[in-house]
């Protein structure tokens, strides 16, 4: 893939819904995308590999599911071309060698109470725990990965992962924040499904930030 790429376009996307029960959300956005060249913060071979995986998503995962599957453990995954909201972070990640499935399972088993428990989990879920948002929050925070939450989209760097609250009723989504830049704005694009299918879009601020998490 080139470094540059200038692209303008106008977008219309519809969303279907958010990551494990979201409310529908439209978005027009006029975009003068530019892909911006590999600095200091994404030479790590990790984030490359993070960045990669994420840009691949967004031609192979077309669909969006909130459906309970049950995966193999380790490495386990869903259809590919299905998936919510967080299946974009553990593909990514696990594209880095850092298996989310495993490791948010294995510092839930040794610290159960420290996680949420509205969903009434009494032990935990291979198939499922790792797929929820409030869940990689948990981790993310517990690993010492967190960041401020700001205002200036200058802060928030490829790789890094974002969590948003979608309504008052506390509807809950995640997304990375990725290489390719509006100018614009002046914004990284974000990588997320939303309902749609993966896809890389404009939307940083669109939704209250919940959590700003950088990991490698």
């Amino acid at each position: 893939m080139p470094y540059f790429r200038s692209i303008t376009l106008a977008l219309m996307v519809i969303g279907l819904g958010a990551c494990f029960g979201s409310p529908p959300a439209n978005h027009d956005i006029a975009l003068e995308l530019v892909e911006r060249p590999p600095t200091a913060d994404i030479q790590s071979p990790a984030i490359r590999k993070v960045l990669e995986s994420a840009d691949e998503q967004t031609r192979i995962t077309t669909g969006y599911t909130q459906t309970y599957y049950s995966i193999p453990y380790p490495n386990g995954d869903v259809p590919r071309e299905t998936g919510a909201c967080t299946d974009v972070i553990i593909r990514s990640f696990r594209n880095a060698g850092v298996d989310l499935q495993k490791e948010v399972h294995e510092d839930m088993t040794a610290n159960f109470s420290i996680y949420p428990r509205k969903w009434g989990l009494r032990a935990t879920d291979t198939n499922i725990d790792h797929r929820r948002v409030p869940n990689l929050r948990t981790f993310f925070e517990r690993k010492g990965k967190a960041l401020a939450i700001t205002r200036n989209a200058e802060d928030y760097r490829p790789g890094d992962v974002v969590s948003w609250d979608l309504d008052e009723e506390g509807a809950t989504h995640i997304g990375l924040i990725s290489n390719m830049w509006n100018e614009k704005t002046k914004r990284n694009l974000i990588v997320h499904n939303i309902g749609g299918g993966t896809q890389a879009e404009d939307r940083l601020f669109d939704w209250k930030i919940t959590g700003h998490y950088r990991y490698f």
